[in-house]
């Protein structure tokens, strides 16, 4: 099914939708091109690594009150999200997720990318076509001065469909994905020298390239390190990459700059995942304030690196079994994600406290967003702020904390459901109220590896959507634009002749889905989408109500 979806979508890439639809069938393959639309040779990460192991990931569940439904987009059906809480000095902007499920869950809703409102209402909703493709790091970043969004696009390990190589890493086939803010494809990339693009990492540098995280299976002898001696090794390597010409700028290999016997998941580990050892697990590159150097973050070594890039050599270890600084109390962590470096010698980290694992162990210390001072006259880190939620949460895996502009903090809570924004005080582990100012958590056991909040300006290239309804007597016109963020108004026009339709009515938009009632029988309709000024900035296609 999926190869024969891909066939008819190369083949009508280009044309144009007709002027009237008609049908619900036709209103749905539409809406799929729509949302899927791009070039050609851009179609990477759309096909489903194969299951290793044989095991059928359930469909994912539509027919819930935890799943979006839409009359004028039939083939859109994004998670609903609760929101518990939304106090006064909520940053602006826009949420940023990309749900998914493990292989042995039903996913709530389609996985993909999707863009929400504070109350959870979606603005944008990109679906993928089966729950074995997921997207990650789903946000907006800068492309020549120019917001873009940008996303991981492929299959993601997740046992028991996959257990080819570690869980949590990514299968080959995978790609990023940079949008313009009319959510046309205009860049996709792919890891280089043999390596598989990653699900960690890919950021957008001032100098308009891109630093990823790739991986890759190295065949070793793992009985020194008590593994199988069969065994591979999944190495990592940072990857920067021209974005104008996918010249390759610079490659920084772990495996030739860390030692092996500095991880914390045992060698013996990889009898789970087809011999292969996930001895590093590196999982965000960031920038710092001296261009030639990179940060980054190591899961399975519990080390946070700092790398010259001009030499490849490590400047200084945070954490780890050979760390460079002393913590004070409360400082240390494990298993952490999303180390970012910030001014004045500041480290924000998601501290997960815990590993990649079914059942967590009795014991683990909560998760909490973690900011650390570091001084480096006596080369000590520090406690500076904590972002704990609540109630408090035990996190198996992934997670993030952006650092927003007004100095919120919001905190993607990764293998939990939840996302959360605090104020910059933060909080303890004994008041994980304190400073909680937001908080939504996804249905059933859907998670997004990361969560941002960002302000976003979209304008569709593709027509709002209309679809009409009769019902004992009564009809109701659907207007919905995938993605608009400028829309405030619907006008509503209908006639008994293509050519001739009247203006009916203008009411404010509602949702993503805006219903209309009117008293006209058509049977033909469209309906305009109007901005705060009431000026027309979109137009749907004539929809004939059918007899």
């Amino acid at each position: 099914m999926t190869s024969l979806l891909l066939l008819i979508l190369s083949s009508t890439l280009f044309s144009q939708p007709p002027p009237i639809t008609t049908s619900h069938g036709q209103a749905l393959f539409l809406s799929f091109i729509r949302n899927q639309k791009c070039c050609k040779q851009q179609l990477c990460g759309t096909i489903p690594y194969p299951s290793n192991t044989g095991h059928i990931t359930p469909d994912p569940i539509t027919d819930s009150p935890d799943v979006w439904s839409f009359v004028s987009e039939p083939a859109l059906n994004p998670m609903k999200v609760t929101v518990n809480l939304k106090l006064p000095g909520v940053s602006p902007g826009f949420v940023f997720v990309a749900p998914y499920a493990f292989s042995d869950n039903a996913m709530y809703g389609q996985t993909g990318s999707l863009i929400m409102d504070n109350e959870g209402n979606p603005i944008w909703f990109r679906p993928l076509s089966t729950p074995n493709l997921m997207n990650s790091d789903f946000r907006v970043q800068m492309f020549h001065r120019k917001p873009v969004l940008t996303f991981w696009q492929g299959t993601l390990t997740t046992p028991p469909t996959y257990t080819n190589v570690p869980a949590g890493s990514s299968e080959p086939g995978s790609c990023y994905y940079i949008l313009d803010n009319s959510y046309k494809v205009i860049k996709t990339l792919t890891a280089q020298r043999g390596f598989t693009s990653d699900i960690h990492e890919f950021l957008l540098t001032p100098s308009n390239t891109a630093l990823l995280l790739s991986t890759k299976a190295v065949p070793m002898d793992l009985t020194p390190y008590g593994g199988p001696e069969n065994g591979y090794v999944q190495d990592f390597a940072v990857q920067e990459i021209d974005l104008s010409t996918n010249r390759l700028l610079f490659f920084w290999d772990a495996l030739e700059h860390i030692p092996l016997t500095d991880s914390y998941e045992p060698a013996s580990s990889a009898s789970e995942s087809s011999n292969v050892w996930d001895a590093f697990h590196l999982n965000s590159v960031g920038l710092t304030e001296q261009k030639d150097e990179i940060l980054l973050s190591s899961r399975n070594m519990w080390t946070i690196y700092k790398i010259n890039k001009r030499t490849g050599k490590i400047v200084w270890r945070l954490g780890g079994k050979q760390s460079d600084f002393t913590f004070g109390d409360g400082a240390s962590f494990s298993w952490q994600h999303d180390a970012r470096l910030l001014k004045h010698n500041i480290i924000s980290l998601f501290d997960d406290n815990c590993c990649e694992s079914s059942d967590i162990p009795p014991g683990t210390p909560y998760a909490h967003g973690l900011i650390l001072k570091l001084n480096f006259s006596d080369m000590t880190a520090n406690l500076d702020r904590s972002y704990y939620h609540n109630p408090n949460l035990q996190v198996s895996s992934e997670g993030n904390v952006q650092s927003l502009k007004n100095g919120n903090k919001f905190v993607g809570w990764g293998g939990s459901q939840y996302y959360s924004e605090f104020a910059n005080a933060g909080n303890t582990e004994a008041d994980p109220a304190l400073n909680l100012l937001y908080d939504a958590v996804m249905p059933g056991n859907n998670v997004s590896y990361r969560a941002y909040r960002h302000k976003w300006v979209g304008r569709p290239y593709y027509r709002p959507s209309i679809a009409v309804q009769a019902s004992d007597g009564i009809i109701n016109v659907y207007a919905s634009w995938n993605g608009s963020t400028e829309t405030a108004f619907w006008r509503v026009y209908a006639g008994n002749s293509p050519s001739h339709l009247s203006r009916i009515t203008t009411v404010p938009k509602t949702g993503f889905e805006t219903t209309i009632p009117v008293c006209v029988s058509g049977p033909y309709f469209k309906v305009k989408a109007l901005n705060a000024h009431k000026k027309v900035i979109g137009t749907s296609n004539i929809y004939e109500l059918a007899d």
